[in-house]
Protein backbone atom coordinates (compact mmCIF):
# COMPACT_ATOMS: atom_id res chain seq x y z
CA UNK A 1 0.00 0.00 0.00
CA UNK A 2 0.90 3.43 -0.93
CA UNK A 3 0.68 6.38 1.56
CA UNK A 4 0.71 10.12 0.58
CA UNK A 5 3.63 11.61 0.92
CA UNK A 6 5.21 15.33 1.73
CA UNK A 7 6.94 17.37 -0.91
CA UNK A 8 10.16 16.06 0.89
CA UNK A 9 8.66 12.73 0.12
CA UNK A 10 8.01 11.53 3.62
CA UNK A 11 5.10 9.58 4.41
CA UNK A 12 2.62 11.45 6.43
CA UNK A 13 1.41 10.82 9.56
CA UNK A 14 -2.01 9.89 10.57
CA UNK A 15 -3.47 13.26 11.34
CA UNK A 16 -2.17 14.73 8.05
CA UNK A 17 -3.62 11.54 5.88
CA UNK A 18 -7.12 12.43 7.64
CA UNK A 19 -6.76 15.78 6.19
CA UNK A 20 -5.91 15.04 2.97
CA UNK A 21 -8.53 12.43 2.74
CA UNK A 22 -10.83 14.61 4.17
CA UNK A 23 -9.94 17.81 1.67
CA UNK A 24 -10.75 15.18 -1.21
CA UNK A 25 -14.14 13.91 -0.19
CA UNK A 26 -15.09 17.58 0.32
CA UNK A 27 -13.73 18.42 -2.89
CA UNK A 28 -15.40 15.34 -4.49
CA UNK A 29 -19.07 16.54 -2.80
CA UNK A 30 -18.32 19.55 -4.64
CA UNK A 31 -17.88 18.32 -8.10
CA UNK A 32 -20.84 15.90 -7.62
CA UNK A 33 -22.69 18.65 -6.39
CA UNK A 34 -21.83 20.65 -9.59
CA UNK A 35 -21.86 17.78 -11.58
CA UNK A 36 -25.56 17.22 -10.73
CA UNK A 37 -26.06 20.81 -11.58
CA UNK A 38 -24.93 20.88 -14.50
CA UNK A 39 -26.90 17.82 -15.59
CA UNK A 40 -30.07 19.26 -14.24
CA UNK A 41 -29.66 22.33 -16.15
CA UNK A 42 -28.82 20.71 -19.21
CA UNK A 43 -31.83 18.30 -18.87
CA UNK A 44 -34.08 21.59 -18.55
CA UNK A 45 -32.66 23.37 -21.54
CA UNK A 46 -33.54 20.07 -23.60
CA UNK A 47 -36.58 19.33 -22.48
CA UNK A 48 -38.51 22.31 -21.81
CA UNK A 49 -38.85 23.08 -25.50
CA UNK A 50 -40.09 19.88 -26.19
CA UNK A 51 -42.72 20.19 -23.16
CA UNK A 52 -43.94 23.43 -24.42
CA UNK A 53 -43.93 22.50 -27.99
CA UNK A 54 -46.08 18.45 -27.05
CA UNK A 55 -48.51 20.72 -24.59
CA UNK A 56 -48.98 23.80 -27.20
CA UNK A 57 -50.08 20.76 -29.56
CA UNK A 58 -52.60 19.75 -27.31
CA UNK A 59 -53.97 22.94 -25.64
CA UNK A 60 -57.25 24.83 -26.86
CA UNK A 61 -55.61 28.13 -28.51
CA UNK A 62 -58.22 29.87 -27.14
CA UNK A 63 -57.75 29.62 -23.61
CA UNK A 64 -53.57 30.22 -24.31
CA UNK A 65 -52.51 33.93 -22.69
CA UNK A 66 -49.07 33.23 -24.54
CA UNK A 67 -45.94 33.00 -22.60
CA UNK A 68 -44.59 29.37 -21.21
CA UNK A 69 -46.82 26.76 -20.90
CA UNK A 70 -45.48 23.31 -19.38
CA UNK A 71 -48.89 21.43 -18.96
CA UNK A 72 -52.03 21.10 -21.52
CA UNK A 73 -54.68 23.94 -21.36
CA UNK A 74 -57.89 22.64 -22.54
CA UNK A 75 -56.99 19.45 -23.42
CA UNK A 76 -57.96 18.74 -26.92
CA UNK A 77 -56.50 16.86 -30.25
CA UNK A 78 -58.47 19.11 -33.28
CA UNK A 79 -54.68 20.29 -34.09
CA UNK A 80 -53.72 16.73 -34.69
CA UNK A 81 -57.11 15.93 -36.24
CA UNK A 82 -56.42 18.28 -39.06
CA UNK A 83 -52.95 17.99 -39.51
CA UNK A 84 -53.54 14.12 -40.70
CA UNK A 85 -56.28 15.67 -43.03
CA UNK A 86 -53.53 16.80 -45.32
CA UNK A 87 -52.40 14.38 -47.51
CA UNK A 88 -49.00 15.73 -47.39
CA UNK A 89 -48.93 14.60 -44.15
CA UNK A 90 -49.89 11.36 -44.33
CA UNK A 91 -47.33 10.78 -48.02
CA UNK A 92 -44.53 12.66 -45.91
CA UNK A 93 -45.10 9.71 -43.10
CA UNK A 94 -44.78 6.91 -46.52
CA UNK A 95 -41.67 8.11 -47.63
CA UNK A 96 -39.96 8.88 -43.82
CA UNK A 97 -40.76 5.14 -42.81
CA UNK A 98 -39.84 3.75 -45.43
CA UNK A 99 -36.56 5.63 -46.18
CA UNK A 100 -35.80 4.99 -42.17
CA UNK A 101 -36.48 0.89 -42.84
CA UNK A 102 -34.79 0.67 -46.39
CA UNK A 103 -32.11 3.00 -45.92
CA UNK A 104 -30.53 1.21 -43.21
CA UNK A 105 -30.97 -1.99 -44.41
CA UNK A 106 -28.76 -1.12 -47.88
CA UNK A 107 -26.24 0.76 -45.74
CA UNK A 108 -25.84 -2.09 -43.18
CA UNK A 109 -25.22 -5.11 -46.09
CA UNK A 110 -22.30 -2.83 -47.86
CA UNK A 111 -21.05 -0.95 -45.65
CA UNK A 112 -20.19 -4.17 -43.04
CA UNK A 113 -19.32 -5.88 -46.00
CA UNK A 114 -16.53 -3.34 -47.10
CA UNK A 115 -15.42 -3.23 -43.35
CA UNK A 116 -15.13 -7.26 -43.15
CA UNK A 117 -13.15 -6.81 -46.55
CA UNK A 118 -10.82 -4.53 -44.89
CA UNK A 119 -10.01 -6.48 -42.71
CA UNK A 120 -8.40 -9.49 -45.00
CA UNK A 121 -4.75 -9.56 -44.55
CA UNK A 122 -4.53 -11.32 -48.20
CA UNK A 123 -6.67 -8.45 -49.45
CA UNK A 124 -4.41 -6.98 -52.52
CA UNK A 125 -3.97 -2.98 -51.92
CA UNK A 126 -5.69 -3.29 -48.61
CA UNK A 127 -3.69 -0.04 -47.03
CA UNK A 128 -4.41 1.41 -50.14
CA UNK A 129 -7.61 1.30 -49.97
CA UNK A 130 -8.24 1.96 -46.30
CA UNK A 131 -6.55 5.67 -46.84
CA UNK A 132 -8.37 6.18 -49.70
CA UNK A 133 -11.50 5.72 -47.82
CA UNK A 134 -10.39 8.02 -44.66
CA UNK A 135 -9.50 10.55 -47.35
CA UNK A 136 -13.01 10.59 -48.86
CA UNK A 137 -14.58 11.54 -45.70
CA UNK A 138 -12.33 14.93 -45.17
CA UNK A 139 -12.12 15.98 -49.17
CA UNK A 140 -15.76 15.76 -51.12
CA UNK A 141 -16.29 16.95 -55.03
CA UNK A 142 -18.92 19.40 -53.97
CA UNK A 143 -22.58 19.63 -54.18
CA UNK A 144 -22.76 20.36 -58.03
CA UNK A 145 -20.39 17.76 -59.28
CA UNK A 146 -22.66 15.44 -56.86
CA UNK A 147 -26.30 16.61 -58.43
CA UNK A 148 -24.53 15.94 -61.87
CA UNK A 149 -23.57 12.95 -60.91
CA UNK A 150 -26.98 11.60 -59.74
CA UNK A 151 -28.40 13.35 -62.77
CA UNK A 152 -26.52 11.53 -64.75
CA UNK A 153 -27.28 8.36 -63.03
CA UNK A 154 -31.45 8.75 -63.45
CA UNK A 155 -31.66 9.17 -59.63
CA UNK A 156 -32.86 12.35 -59.55
CA UNK A 157 -36.82 12.31 -58.79
CA UNK A 158 -36.90 8.60 -57.77
CA UNK A 159 -37.09 7.28 -54.43
CA UNK A 160 -33.38 5.80 -54.90
CA UNK A 161 -31.74 9.12 -54.12
CA UNK A 162 -32.36 8.58 -50.73
CA UNK A 163 -31.30 5.06 -50.50
CA UNK A 164 -28.45 4.30 -52.78
CA UNK A 165 -26.03 7.21 -51.54
CA UNK A 166 -25.37 6.40 -48.20
CA UNK A 167 -24.82 3.04 -48.95
CA UNK A 168 -21.41 2.89 -48.09
CA UNK A 169 -21.02 4.64 -45.23
CA UNK A 170 -17.27 5.63 -44.42
CA UNK A 171 -17.53 6.18 -40.51
CA UNK A 172 -20.07 3.25 -39.96
CA UNK A 173 -17.33 1.14 -42.36
CA UNK A 174 -14.32 1.97 -40.03
CA UNK A 175 -16.37 1.51 -36.66
CA UNK A 176 -17.46 -2.66 -38.00
CA UNK A 177 -13.46 -3.04 -39.29
CA UNK A 178 -12.46 -2.15 -35.88
CA UNK A 179 -14.91 -4.68 -34.29
CA UNK A 180 -14.22 -7.26 -36.65
CA UNK A 181 -10.75 -6.89 -35.61
CA UNK A 182 -11.61 -7.16 -32.20
CA UNK A 183 -12.79 -10.79 -32.61
CA UNK A 184 -10.75 -13.34 -31.56
CA UNK A 185 -9.21 -15.25 -34.54
CA UNK A 186 -10.13 -18.64 -33.47
CA UNK A 187 -13.50 -18.15 -34.60
CA UNK A 188 -12.30 -17.99 -38.06
CA UNK A 189 -10.03 -20.03 -38.30
CA UNK A 190 -12.63 -22.84 -36.91
CA UNK A 191 -15.09 -22.38 -38.97
CA UNK A 192 -12.27 -22.42 -42.10
CA UNK A 193 -11.60 -25.40 -40.80
CA UNK A 194 -14.69 -26.66 -41.13
CA UNK A 195 -15.16 -25.47 -45.12
CA UNK A 196 -16.50 -22.14 -44.80
CA UNK A 197 -16.00 -19.88 -47.81
CA UNK A 198 -15.40 -16.17 -47.12
CA UNK A 199 -19.15 -15.37 -47.46
CA UNK A 200 -20.02 -18.10 -45.48
CA UNK A 201 -17.70 -17.08 -42.48
CA UNK A 202 -19.22 -13.59 -42.70
CA UNK A 203 -22.82 -14.14 -42.74
CA UNK A 204 -22.99 -16.88 -40.24
CA UNK A 205 -19.85 -15.99 -38.01
CA UNK A 206 -18.51 -12.01 -38.06
CA UNK A 207 -22.27 -10.81 -38.58
CA UNK A 208 -23.89 -12.23 -36.03
CA UNK A 209 -21.25 -11.80 -33.38
CA UNK A 210 -21.32 -8.11 -34.58
CA UNK A 211 -24.25 -7.20 -33.63
CA UNK A 212 -23.75 -4.36 -30.66
CA UNK A 213 -22.46 -2.74 -33.18
CA UNK A 214 -24.32 -3.36 -35.83
CA UNK A 215 -27.28 -1.74 -33.95
CA UNK A 216 -24.87 0.98 -33.53
CA UNK A 217 -24.49 2.41 -36.56
CA UNK A 218 -28.11 1.40 -37.65
CA UNK A 219 -29.04 3.77 -35.04
CA UNK A 220 -26.79 6.53 -36.53
CA UNK A 221 -28.39 5.92 -39.78
CA UNK A 222 -31.83 5.54 -38.63
CA UNK A 223 -31.65 8.64 -37.15
CA UNK A 224 -30.16 10.55 -40.09
CA UNK A 225 -32.50 8.79 -42.81
CA UNK A 226 -35.77 10.18 -40.98
CA UNK A 227 -34.37 13.99 -40.03
CA UNK A 228 -32.92 14.79 -42.87
CA UNK A 229 -34.65 16.62 -45.75
CA UNK A 230 -31.61 18.11 -47.67
CA UNK A 231 -31.63 15.42 -50.49
CA UNK A 232 -35.35 16.15 -51.03
CA UNK A 233 -34.70 19.83 -51.55
CA UNK A 234 -31.82 18.92 -53.51
CA UNK A 235 -33.05 16.73 -55.71
CA UNK A 236 -36.56 16.16 -55.75
CA UNK A 237 -38.28 19.50 -54.83
CA UNK A 238 -40.32 19.20 -57.88
CA UNK A 239 -41.68 16.24 -56.61
CA UNK A 240 -44.04 16.57 -53.63
CA UNK A 241 -44.98 13.11 -53.57
CA UNK A 242 -41.93 12.03 -52.82
CA UNK A 243 -41.63 14.70 -49.76
CA UNK A 244 -40.17 13.18 -46.38
CA UNK A 245 -42.20 14.14 -43.31
CA UNK A 246 -38.65 16.29 -42.39
CA UNK A 247 -39.43 18.38 -46.03
CA UNK A 248 -43.29 18.82 -45.38
CA UNK A 249 -42.52 20.56 -42.00
CA UNK A 250 -40.09 22.78 -43.07
CA UNK A 251 -42.13 23.90 -45.99
CA UNK A 252 -44.99 24.53 -43.25
CA UNK A 253 -42.74 26.43 -41.26
CA UNK A 254 -41.02 28.84 -43.66
CA UNK A 255 -43.46 29.19 -46.58
CA UNK A 256 -46.39 31.60 -46.98
CA UNK A 257 -48.03 29.58 -49.09
CA UNK A 258 -48.74 26.73 -46.75
CA UNK A 259 -48.96 29.09 -43.62
CA UNK A 260 -51.95 30.77 -45.64
CA UNK A 261 -53.49 27.35 -46.26
CA UNK A 262 -53.37 26.71 -42.66
CA UNK A 263 -54.86 29.46 -41.88
CA UNK A 264 -57.61 28.70 -44.02
CA UNK A 265 -57.97 25.17 -42.89
CA UNK A 266 -57.88 25.93 -39.64
CA UNK A 267 -60.81 28.77 -40.20
CA UNK A 268 -62.94 26.56 -41.95
CA UNK A 269 -62.37 23.26 -40.38
CA UNK A 270 -61.85 23.18 -36.76
CA UNK A 271 -62.62 26.05 -34.35
CA UNK A 272 -59.79 24.58 -31.93
CA UNK A 273 -57.18 25.07 -34.14
CA UNK A 274 -54.73 27.55 -35.08
CA UNK A 275 -51.61 28.16 -37.53
CA UNK A 276 -49.32 27.62 -34.52
CA UNK A 277 -50.97 24.82 -32.90
CA UNK A 278 -50.92 22.89 -36.17
CA UNK A 279 -47.32 24.02 -36.76
CA UNK A 280 -46.78 22.22 -33.24
CA UNK A 281 -48.46 19.29 -33.58
CA UNK A 282 -46.81 18.22 -37.17
CA UNK A 283 -43.73 18.83 -35.31
CA UNK A 284 -44.45 16.64 -32.54
CA UNK A 285 -45.57 14.16 -35.45
CA UNK A 286 -42.06 14.40 -36.83
CA UNK A 287 -40.11 13.81 -33.38
CA UNK A 288 -42.01 11.35 -31.74
CA UNK A 289 -41.39 7.77 -33.92
CA UNK A 290 -37.75 8.21 -33.84
CA UNK A 291 -37.78 9.24 -30.23
CA UNK A 292 -39.53 5.58 -29.07
CA UNK A 293 -37.45 4.18 -31.22
CA UNK A 294 -34.06 5.08 -29.96
CA UNK A 295 -34.10 3.90 -26.39
CA UNK A 296 -35.04 0.32 -27.71
CA UNK A 297 -31.43 0.20 -29.59
CA UNK A 298 -29.89 2.76 -26.62
CA UNK A 299 -28.43 -0.57 -25.01
CA UNK A 300 -26.64 -1.86 -27.56
CA UNK A 301 -25.72 1.32 -29.09
CA UNK A 302 -23.30 2.37 -25.86
CA UNK A 303 -21.85 -1.26 -26.32
CA UNK A 304 -21.39 -1.44 -29.72
CA UNK A 305 -18.94 1.70 -29.98
CA UNK A 306 -17.45 0.98 -26.29
CA UNK A 307 -16.29 -2.67 -27.88
CA UNK A 308 -15.05 -1.69 -31.05
CA UNK A 309 -12.68 0.76 -29.66
CA UNK A 310 -11.25 -1.17 -27.00
CA UNK A 311 -7.93 -2.97 -27.98
CA UNK A 312 -6.76 -6.31 -25.54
Amino acid sequence: MRYPKNQRGDPLSNGTKGECMKRRSVSGLVFDISNHLFLILVFCVMVLPFLYIISYSVSNPSLLKGGLILFPVGFTFDSYKLAFQDPAIITGIFISVARTIIGPIVMLFFTSMAGYVLTRRELVGAKFFRKYFVFTMYVSSGLVPMYIAMNLLHLTGTFLIYVLPGAISIFNMILIKTYIESVPKSLEEAAIIDGANDFVLFFKVIFPVCMPVLAAVTLFTCVNQWNTFIDAQIYNTMYPNLYPLQYVLYNTLTSVSSLEQLQRQAAESQPLATPQSLKMAITVITILPIACVYPLLQKYFMKGLLIGSIKG
